[in-house]
């Protein structure tokens, strides 16, 4: 017989001691409680300490973000990897998940607008983009085409997770949510994000209401 490796092999041990590092090792003291469970949880997903000084939240996004699932918000996610990430169990009042990119209408609009599909998805959201959730963890263009989107009149979403990771033009998309002054928002400084990160947000945030 095989000899057993030794390891943790609680998963809720795991989380504690994860969580108690991530505490001590990362500079969380500008966050109030709400703030800190989302980056403690942004921290874990990508497991980089020192990623704490480049998360930015608006003042307000936390509660506003909590309080819209409270409310039933729906989840806007620009990539199925967002939306399948997304732990069903732990939000408050079964909110709809929702990601368009897969809609058989995507690739006409994107060759209408001349954009990639992943914005002309968001053609797809609607009347459903007004007060929701919205957690985009992969394409730039996705959270410059929301901006365009509100520029023409949409209704605004209550908050915004904006998390694309990439080398072009997610910083860009990311710093123009941040100066755009009309959305409660959260983004990562730079060039890191992605999938897991716009999860760890979701699932922060509705953990907090269990």
């Amino acid at each position: 017989m095989a000899e057993t490796r030794g390891y943790i092999r609680d998963g809720l041990e795991i989380y504690r001691r994860s969580f108690a590092i991530i505490r001590a090792e990362a500079d969380l003291a500008r966050f109030n409680e709400v703030e800190e469970r989302v980056a403690v949880r942004i921290i874990h997903a990508c497991g980089m300490t020192e990623i704490a000084r480049d998360i930015v939240m608006s003042p307000g996004f936390a509660e506003r973000a909590r309080d819209a699932l409270l409310g039933g918000a729906a989840i806007l996610c620009d990539s199925k990897m967002v939306a399948n990430g997304i732990t069903r169990t732990r939000l408050p009042v079964d909110n709809a998940v929702i990601c368009t990119l897969d809609d058989p209408a995507v690739p006409g609009i994107a060759r209408r607008i001349a954009n990639t599909r992943t914005a002309a998805a968001l053609e797809l959201w609607g009347d459903r983009l007004a007060g929701a959730v919205v957690a985009v963890g992969n394409a730039p263009t996705a959270l410059f085409r929301l901006l365009e989107m509100l520029d023409a009149g949409a209704a605004p979403p209550a908050a915004v997770i904006g998390l694309p990771v990439g080398f072009v033009g997610a910083m860009e998309s990311k710093e123009a949510l941040a100066a755009d002054g009309r959305l409660p928002f959260l983004i990562v400084r730079g060039r890191r994000g992605g999938s897991a990160m716009a999860v760890a947000a979701v699932n922060a945030l509705a953990s907090d209401l269990e």
